[in-house]
């Protein structure tokens, strides 16, 4: 059985930082594109952050580059999105998510987690 699950959310002020993590099992993980995406109140999903498989080039949201990294472990089967510079505007439910092809593929029939839960507030 396929689980992915994230930790690492909470609540931090402005400013701050925070690594997510996202743990998976019963998955190979090193063959499929691996992802962070996040979903606001009111606003629909939007990827924040992917890294390929074969060539480990990554995607930013123009919005979070420069503040945010994704970070892949094969070993430990486990990525990471380390978030600096934190802003309100970054205050969401992320979610990890592995299975796609490549980072521009299908998301949808991918495998996700339930979601960490990123407040940024002070």
């Amino acid at each position: 059985q396929v689980q992915l699950v994230e930790s690492g959310g909470g609540l931090v002020q402005p400013g701050g930082s925070l690594r997510l993590s996202c743990l998976t099992s019963g998955f190979a993980l090193g063959h499929y594109a691996i992802g962070w995406f996040r979903q606001a109140p009111g606003k629909e999903r939007e990827g924040v952050s992917c890294m390929s498989f074969g060539t480990g080039s990554t995607y930013y949201l123009d919005s979070v580059k420069g503040r945010f990294a994704i970070i892949r472990d094969t070993v430990k089967q486990a990525w990471y999105l380390e978030m600096a510079s934190l802003k309100p505007e970054d205050t969401a439910v992320y979610y990890c998510a592995a299975g796609a092809s490549s980072c521009s593929g299908d998301w949808e029939n991918a495998y996700w987690g339930p979601g960490t839960q990123v407040i940024v507030s002070s």
